[in-house]
């Protein structure tokens, strides 16, 4: 840096300060500027130094302390790649094991997804386990039954949908649920069967946790100390009441930090919070147990806050919700004078569309409009999906070539240092 070459041996402890303020506030100027966005060749460039060196600490980790696992991972490989390409009966197997084997990691990486990035990460519940969960009601409310599935992994994967999604009802058989009182087929018969992707989606979302919780206690362990302003990125950019506000929940929640045990992570992952990546950070700065962390975690992120969410889209596309509302509107609005004598005909009308939405389309055969609208849907949803997936990717390059900048700046720091100290000592 220019800095380092224009000390002199004649460098006063003032001219030391000076020149090392000097290089640091250049180094926080080139983080500043680095963004996939406005130098995208330097941060590529960075961006792969990084993720060479992370392969080499985890190649170098594996021959040193996990020999045995290599060999039992290419022993596994091995095994694996003769099954798949010898023939014979075993094949059907086979390929049933893969199809459960790409169906769990598609769902626990979207979960990762989700959750990983420091409030960063992809909403892949709004983009995909939400969807998938309404779509399945929808339908099962239609058909009158949930046995939709051709196997439990016929859900909304890449590149493929479901089967079940644009099959008519009269393939599935007659109805094995009858509509009574605007309701056709139980909760909990349809929770059954979209259960699986949504744990599995939780249990990705604990997972994602764990980066905050370790980089907080390889710090701790160090001897030093983890930067909250830098882990969570550009939040001092934000501005708004919102913004506002979420800084007084984090100063809050920083001051009683000290207070964090198994069952006050429980709760916190159990409901939707923006600020659960804190828990994970002050969690590893205290030294709490990684199993205490991660079990509270993943109770309440893969089985208590799913079933929530799950349990919310249920309600509201298999109307139990919504007729609740209904009955307490009605209930309140009775007592308005004039409502009373209006709401008999207006209820029979709701009830007649609702009972028109419930129930199956007969078969349309293929028609040029309805085909060319759904290619339309089906490109902009795509479209705004790939969106989405660039934007979290420029965040995750951008972010890892500056911590990659960061470490080296430090070093070269550490070197300019120690070299004014020699040139103040030898003088």
């Amino acid at each position: 840096m220019g800095s380092g070459k224009g000390a002199t041996s004649s460098s006063s402890p003032g001219q030391m300060d000076a020149s090392i303020s000097e290089l640091r506030q250049k180094h926080q100027q080139d983080l500043e500027q680095l963004a996939l966005t406005a130098q995208p060749f330097k941060t590529l460039k960075l961006f792969t130094f990084a993720v060479i060196q992370y392969v080499k600490h985890v190649i170098s980790y594996l021959l040193e302390k996990g020999g045995y696992l290599v060999l039992l991972s290419t022993v596994i490989v091995v095994v694996g790649i003769l099954l798949v390409n010898l023939d014979g009966p075993h094949e059907k197997h086979i390929e049933e094991i893969s199809n459960y084997a790409r169906f769990g990691m598609w769902w626990i990486a979207l979960g990762v997804a989700s959750s990983i990035g420091l409030g960063s990460g992809l909403h892949t519940f709004v983009l995909y386990l939400g969807p998938h969960i309404a779509f399945f009601t929808i339908k099962a409310m239609q058909c009158g039954r949930v046995d939709l599935k051709s196997a439990p992994y016929d859900t909304i994967q890449l590149k493929r949908g479901p089967s079940w999604l644009d099959k008519d009802c009269s393939e599935f058989g007659a109805p094995l649920f009858k509509l009574e009182g605007g309701l056709r087929v139980p909760l909990s018969s349809i929770l059954s069967q979209v259960q699986i992707e949504a744990v599995l989606w939780g249990l990705g979302t604990a997972i994602g946790e764990l980066p905050p919780y370790f980089i907080s206690r390889a710090a701790r362990l160090s001897g030093g100390t983890l930067n909250i302003e830098e882990l969570e990125g550009s939040s001092g950019e934000d501005t708004g009441v919102i913004a506002h506000y979420m800084t007084i929940i984090k100063h809050w929640f920083l001051m009683h930090s000290q207070q964090l045990n198994f069952f006050t992570i429980l709760l916190l992952a159990s409901v939707p919070n923006p600020l659960f990546d804190l828990a994970g950070i002050m969690c590893g700065q205290f030294e709490i147990s990684f199993w205490k962390f991660f079990l509270a975690t993943l109770i309440g992120k893969a089985i208590i806050k799913t079933h929530i969410q799950t349990v919310f889209i249920i309600s509201v596309c298999n109307n139990q919700l919504l007729t609740w509302v209904e009955n307490e509107l009605i209930w309140m609005l009775s007592y308005i004078p004039g409502f009373a004598s209006a709401l008999p005909p207006l209820i029979t009308k709701l009830h007649a569309v609702k009972n028109k939405y419930l129930t199956a389309s007969p078969r349309v055969h293929l028609n040029t409009k309805v085909k060319k609208w759904d290619f339309s849907f089906a490109a902009v949803w795509n479209t705004v999906v790939w969106l989405v997936l660039m934007n979290f990717f420029c965040k995750i390059v951008t972010s890892t070539a500056q911590r990659y900048l960061k470490k080296q700046q430090e070093k070269e720091l550490d070197a300019f240092i120690d070299k004014l100290s020699t040139s103040v000592n030898i003088h």
